[in-house]
């Protein structure tokens, strides 16, 4: 199970200035919802890459310049086999997100992690190219 911690990843010391009261809300949103997602997915996942305050977004490689990390509405969780973005990508991930209210970046995207949001994309599609 993901706890605030990890998706903190000590950044909420290290920049506390930047972690908003709305920023919390979201984070506790998106870690329920990323818990949920896990439990009928069946199996856990660890953060790669939780909150991040402007300047971490700004030194991470390809990081969109308005990320929804920013905000405390997308969390990467480890996904080194791809087997987390293949049951995504089926029918029963597609309908697990769509009843909680998850996007997902197209794993094409994110070899490696699976990139979660608790926003639709401008598309408005459930996996999504960045």
């Amino acid at each position: 199970m993901i706890i605030l911690a990890d998706y903190w990843m000590g950044r909420d010391i290290a920049y506390p200035l930047a972690l908003t009261p709305d920023i919390k809300r979201n984070a506790i949103t998106t870690v329920a919802l990323a818990n949920e997602l896990l439990a009928i997915f069946g199996q856990g996942r660890r953060v790669n890459s939780g909150w991040r305050p402007p300047a971490v977004n700004a030194a991470t490689a390809n990081a969109a310049p308005m990320s929804k990390h920013m905000t405390g509405q997308a969390i990467d969780l480890a996904d080194p086999e791809g087997d987390l973005d293949d049951w995504l990508m089926g029918d029963i991930g597609q309908a697990a997100m769509t009843r909680l209210g998850l996007w997902h970046e197209h794993p094409a995207a994110t070899k490696s992690w699976a990139h979660l949001q608790t926003l639709p994309p401008r598309s408005g599609k459930r996996t999504f190219y960045p």
